[in-house]
Parts: structure tokens; C-alpha cells; sequence
């Protein structure tokens, strides 16, 4: 078997997990993303194919707090996608880690999510 890089592996388990997961209008997908630089999080309705809301580090509240992309900023993302679900009438939905390790920022953005009432 031929050795993989690490971007390779990440999309082939982003692959699999997509298999099994979709959002509806009632339980929208919550979809994180991390890149080198930011962290994007979108509210999905898979069935319709459009995306419910959004926010990111380059949101102009997340740059006001001047926080970085880094575990304190990625719990402000996971508070900020919240309030984001919340006026988008979000209140159930689907967690996406986009074949990423459930650890670090991508914890802390769900269980800051989860404190501010969206229910996985």
C-alpha cells in the first residue's frame, strides 16, 4: 500500500463520515473547517443545498474581541455559531468535523456550541 499524506487521508475520512451524515431543514449539518490560517463553521440544509448560516475568523465580532484562531478564539467561534443558529431558528443539528481529530479547537467549538444551547 502506497503512503498517503496527511491532507489525502483527512479528505478520504471526510469522504466516509459525508456518507453518513446530511442535514435536513429541521437538523441542519454543523460543518467546521480549519485551515492554517481560520476557522469557518456553517449551518447546511443538505436536501435543499444552501447554507443557513455562517460565521469565521474573519467575521468582523469575532475581530473585534482581537482574538486569534487558536483554542481561546476557537471557543468565541463556537459561542459566535451559536448566536449565528440561534437567529437562523437552529436549535438541533448535525456535527460535521470534516474528517478532522475531535480534539482541540474542534472540541472546544462543539462543547462551547453545546453550553450555548445547540443540541447535537
Amino acid at each position: 500500500m502506497a503512503v498517503k499524506d496527511r491532507k489525502t487521508m483527512r479528505v478520504r475520512r471526510h469522504l466516509r463520515i459525508r456518507k453518513k451524515i446530511s442535514g435536513t431543514a429541521a437538523r441542519p449539518r454543523f460543518c467546521v473547517s480549519i485551515t492554517a490560517n481560520h476557522i469557518y463553521c456553517q449551518f447546511i440544509d443538505d436536501v435543499k443545498g444552501v447554507t443557513l448560516a455562517s460565521t469565521s475568523s474573519l467575521d468582523p465580532k469575532f475581530k473585534a474581541e482581537n482574538a486569534k484562531p487558536n483554542m481561546a478564539g476557537a471557543v468565541l467561534l463556537g459561542k459566535l455559531a451559536a448566536e449565528a443558529a440561534k437567529a437562523a431558528n437552529v436549535t438541533e443539528v448535525v456535527f460535521d468535523r470534516s474528517g478532522y481529530n475531535y480534539h482541540g479547537r474542534m472540541k472546544a467549538i462543539a462543547e462551547t456550541a453545546r453550553e450555548n444551547g445547540l443540541k447535537f
